[in-house]
C-alpha cells in the first residue's frame, strides 16, 4: 500500500483485495456480537429476545455516533497517508479522539436520563423493559471503549494496515463468547445474569480490543506524534478544520443509525413472534453484508490515498471499473450467504415457535436481490466521500431514511398492518430509492478533479 501511495499507481484487484478482507471479517466479527448475543439468549425465549432488541436499539444510536466521526477520521488519514504527510496524520488522529471522547460524554449523559424511558414505553411486559434497561447500562461501558478503539483502528485502516484491527477483534471475539456464556447461565460459580450477562461479554471484548490496538500503535506508529505542529497554524483552527469535513459523513451515519433505530421502535409494536424475526435476521444482514461493505470501504481507503497523491484521471478510472467487478462477485458471495442463513435458520434456532421460523423464511426473495443495489451504492458513496463530496452523499442517505424507509415503516406496520415480509422488503425500496442520484453523481466525474488535502 505504501508504494502504490508514494507512486501515485492504482492497487490491483488482489492488492484490493488484500485491502478488503481482513475489513470483511472484522465487520462480520463486530456485526457478529450481536448475533452472537441474540443465539446465546435464543434458548431464553421471545421475550428476552425482545429485551434485546429494544437495548440494541437504544445502544445503536451511541455506537453509530461513534463509527460517523471514526469513518471521517479514517478518510482524512488516507488522504494524508497518500501524501504522505506525519503532521497531517498526526492531526487527523489527534482530533478525531477528542471529538470521539466528547461525543461519548454526551451519548452517555442522554442514555442515563432518557434510556430507560423509552425501553419502558416500547416494551410489551415490564420483564422487558427491566431486562432491556438493565443490559443498556452496562453496555455503556462497550461505548466508552469503543470510543477509543474506533480511532486506533481508523489510523490503521487509514494507513491501510486493515489486518491490525482484523486481529483486534479475533482475540476479542473468543472472549466475548467465553464470559457471556459463563455470565448469561451462571457457570463455575457466577451469578445467572441472563439478558445481563451478553453485555458483560461484550464490554469484556472491547475493553481487550482498547488495550490490543493501544500496545500496537505504540509499538509501530507512535513516531508521527515527533512530527511538529499541525496541519493548520493552530489545533484549534486544524479542530475546526477535521469538525467540518467530518460533519456531513457523521449526518449521514447519524441518520442512518437513528432512522434504523426508529424503525426498530416501530417494529416493537408489532407482534412477538414478527418483532423476534426481525431481531433474529436484521443483524445477519448486516454480518453477511459486510463482505460488500468490506469491498467498497477498501475501494473508499485507496481512492482517499490516490487523490490525496493525485493520480491521474484515467488511472483512477480504471482503478474504479476494477473496483466495480470485484463488488458484483462480492455481492453475489453475500447473496448466496442469506440464502443459506435463511435455508438453515430452523436449524440455528431449534428453539423457537414455529411463527417466528416461518416469519424468517418469507425474507428471501428481498435477500438475494439486496447485495446488488447495496452494493453498487456502498462504492458510489465511499468514492464520492473519498473525494470530500461529502454533503450530497448525506443528501442522499438523509433522503432515503426519511422521505422513504422511515415514513412507509410507519406507514406498513402502524396503519396497514401488512404482513412482516413486506416490512422487511423495504430494505430493497431504500436502496433503489438511492441508486439514481448516486450513480448519476459518480457518472458527471467531478470528483476525480478534487484536491483533497487543500480542503
Amino acid at each position: 500500500m505504501q508504494s502504490s501511495a508514494e507512486n501515485g499507481t492504482t492497487l490491483s484487484t488482489a492488492g484490493l483485495f488484500g485491502l478488503a478482507w481482513p475489513l470483511g471479517l472484522k465487520s462480520v466479527m463486530l456485526h457478529g456480537i450481536l448475533v452472537i448475543d441474540f443465539y446465546l439468549v435464543s434458548p431464553l425465549g421471545e421475550e428476552a429476545l425482545a429485551a434485546m432488541g429494544l437495548a440494541g436499539a437504544l445502544a445503536g444510536l451511541l455506537l453509530g455516533v461513534l463509527f460517523a466521526f471514526s469513518n471521517a477520521t479514517q478518510i482524512r488519514i488516507a488522504q494524508a497517508f497518500g501524501a504522505t504527510g506525519p503532521t497531517a496524520l498526526k492531526t487527523s488522529f489527534v482530533c478525531g479522539l477528542l471529538i470521539n471522547v466528547v461525543a461519548t460524554g454526551l451519548g452517555i449523559i442522554v442514555v442515563l436520563i432518557l434510556g430507560g424511558r423509552v425501553i419502558s414505553a416500547f416494551a410489551h411486559t415490564p420483564w422487558i423493559a427491566a431486562q432491556g434497561t438493565a443490559y443498556l447500562y452496562v453496555f455503556l461501558w462497550v461505548v466508552v471503549f469503543e470510543a477509543i478503539a474506533q480511532v486506533f483502528e481508523s489510523h490503521f485502516n487509514g494507513c491501510g494496515n486493515t489486518k491490525i484491527t482484523f486481529f483486534g477483534f479475533l482475540i476479542a471475539v473468543p472472549i466475548n463468547i467465553g464470559i457471556s456464556i459463563v455470565l448469561i447461565y451462571g457457570l463455575f460459580g457466577f451469578p445467572e445474569l441472563g439478558v445481563v450477562g451478553a453485555a458483560w461479554g461484550s464490554a469484556a471484548a472491547s475493553a481487550t480490543r482498547v488495550v490490543f490496538v493501544n500496545l500496537w500503535f505504540a509499538r509501530t506508529d507512535r513516531h508521527i506524534f515527533a512530527a511538529m505542529g499541525w496541519s493548520r497554524p493552530s489545533f484549534r483552527e486544524a479542530l475546526h478544520r477535521h469538525w467540518m469535513f467530518s460533519l456531513p459523513i457523521a449526518g449521514t451515519f447519524i441518520s442512518m443509525t437513528i432512522g434504523s433505530q426508529v424503525c426498530m421502535l416501530i417494529y416493537a409494536t408489532m407482534t412477538v413472534n414478527e418483532f423476534a424475526a426481525l431481531t433474529l435476521m436484521l443483524p445477519w444482514v448486516q454480518t453477511a453484508g459486510t463482505f460488500g461493505m468490506a469491498w467498497a470501504q477498501a475501494t473508499g481507503i485507496a481512492m482517499a490515498q490516490l487523490l490525496g497523491k493525485g493520480t491521474k484521471e484515467d488511472a483512477l478510472d480504471e482503478f474504479l471499473r476494477r473496483a466495480w467487478r470485484g463488488a458484483i462477485v462480492a455481492a453475489a458471495l453475500v447473496a448466496l450467504a442469506y440464502l443459506a442463513i435463511c435455508l438453515m435458520s430452523a436449524w440455528i434456532y431449534d428453539d423457537l415457535q414455529a411463527e417466528t421460523t416461518a416469519a424468517l423464511l418469507t425474507f428471501l426473495p428481498v435477500l438475494l436481490i439486496l447485495p446488488f443495489p447495496k452494493g453498487s451504492n456502498a462504492i458510489c458513496g465511499q468514492t464520492l466521500r473519498a473525494s470530500g463530496d461529502t454533503v450530497y452523499v448525506m443528501n442522499i442517505f438523509v433522503s432515503g431514511q426519511w422521505l422513504c424507509k422511515v415514513p412507509l415503516t410507519a406507514l406498513f406496520v402502524l396503519y396497514l398492518d401488512l404482513h412482516v415480509a413486506w416490512v422487511f422488503a423495504l430494505l430493497l425500496f431504500e436502496e433503489l430509492f438511492k441508486f439514481p442520484p448516486f450513480h448519476l453523481r459518480l457518472l458527471k466525474g467531478q470528483w476525480k478533479q478534487s484536491k483533497v488535502m487543500e480542503d
